[in-house]
């Protein structure tokens, strides 16, 4: 088994792909895969190449060479379509073995961050054919028709079946999803799904607002109407919009920053101690990124946020230097436990532990001081306890939504001491 593909990628400053490479994917003599991936020449004479991982594919002439995520490297994967993505991908292909190297070249120009996948040395010309977001009433029905396992509707609108793998980026999880254009940008609607338990859209809208007032920078986001149903836009951070198109900046998940992958042999990878490390060798802003690391970690306890997997954290480069991303994915959860609550990355020295005293545990790891991460969690105790309920009813979400939610805010084991505060 052999497979390869050349990789493109739009250096900063540009909108046009350039061919940054080759990418193959074989298996060794023990069947398992491996994954070679190799610089062109003619983009290492680039005076402005970038490298597409500034730690696993740095700019020189060798051969890397993975064995990790089947033979995929992260930066790659990354590019790769999400979970949903996935799903439109096969219902319209009409086809459910796909395997990795499939989904790479089958997923669109709108995925995450600035690479893209070919058959041919050079690069073809990108289209630009984005729904518009007066559509979406439209890319409802396309979401329904996939969530439903219906069929597609036919006719002109089989066409906007298509748009909708343009949804295939990495950075979005499972809800079901399509990217939209207004005059100005590129945005990730996000629809509702029939079985939520309250309105996603208007909560996860609610969460950023609330976010940006704890100190957090995070994605734009605004809510339209598609026909009787509220859809969430959240503003693409990784595109911005010229005369000639989109400048495209390059993207990794925390996954890959991490070294880590999904299987949960490698769940002690995942870890917000080990992300601020990782920060600290490739951020240019080293003691920025640190600080808000930390305020998006105890902001996610707060709001019992227990799906902050490391693909719902990334960091972007949209010109030479990589930073963090601004924050995305934010979404409560109500957990039976009133005591215990646990964030998906480890978070101090109790693991997991969604508590003050674990959040405050390794402050240093942030560059801040006891006193400063102290008074940090407690300003956003404070404002998240006393005002999620105003900011939730003031984006719209509903009474009813509230009491669902309530559970999620402050949690009482959040305080908890259990010998922590001796830590």
């Amino acid at each position: 088994m052999k497979s390869a593909c050349y990789v493109y990628l739009v250096l900063p400053g540009e909108t046009g792909f350039v061919t940054a490479g080759r990418f193959e994917q074989t298996v060794d003599q023990y069947r398992i895969p491996v994954g070679r991936f190799v610089y062109a020449k003619s983009y290492l004479e680039r005076t402005n190449a970038v490298a597409i991982d500034p730690v696993e594919l740095k700019l020189t002439q060798q051969v890397f060479e993975t064995r990790r995520l089947d033979g995929m490297f992260g930066a790659l994967r990354d590019a790769s379509p999400d979970h949903w993505g996935r799903r439109v991908i096969e219902k319209h292909s009409g086809r459910t073995n796909l395997s990795e190297f499939d989904y790479l070249l089958y997923s669109p120009e709108g995925r995450a961050g600035a690479l893209s996948f070919g058959l041919s040395k050079s690069p073809r010309m990108p289209k630009r054919a984005y729904s518009r977001t007066l559509h979406l009433a439209e890319l409802q029905r396309m979401a329904d028709a996939v969530i439903t396992d219906s069929e597609l509707p036919a006719g002109e609108n089989a066409e906007q079946a298509r748009e909708l793998l343009l949804a295939g980026t990495s950075m979005g999880g499972a809800r079901p999803k399509a990217v939209v254009e207004d005059d100005s940008s590129l945005w990730i609607a996000k629809f509702n799904h029939p079985d939520d338990r309250w309105n996603h859209a208007r909560v996860e809208h609610a969460m950023l607002k609330l976010a940006r007032a704890c100190g957090i920078q995070t994605a734009e986001s605004r809510i339209e109407q598609a026909g009787n149903q509220d859809v969430l836009l959240v503003k693409r951070f990784d595109r911005t919009k010229v005369e000639t198109g989109y400048r495209r900046a390059r993207l990794l998940s925390a996954l890959t920053v991490l070294r880590a992958e999904e299987s949960y042999s490698s769940r002690r990878k995942w870890s917000y101690i080990l992300l601020a490390e990782e920060l600290r060798r490739i951020s240019s802003k080293p003691l920025q990124d640190a600080h808000e690391l930390f305020r998006r970690m105890c902001f996610n306890a707060l709001i019992s946020n227990t799906d902050d997997h490391p693909r719902n954290h990334a960091i972007i480069a949209p010109d030479t230097s990589w930073n963090l991303s601004p924050a995305y994915d934010l979404i409560p959860s109500t957990p039976i436990g009133i005591q215990r609550r646990d964030l998906a990355l480890i978070c101090g020295d109790a693991g997991r532990y969604a508590n003050f005293w674990n959040l405050l545990s390794q402050h240093q790891r942030y560059l801040l001081k006891r006193e400063e991460a102290e008074t940090a969690i407690r300003s956003m105790e404070k404002i998240v306890r006393n005002r999620w309920y105003r900011v939730a009813r003031a984006e719209g979400v509903t009474e009813r939504d509230c009491e669902r939610i309530s559970g999620a805010f402050a949690y009482p084991g959040f305080w908890l001491d259990s010998g922590l505060g001796e830590m």
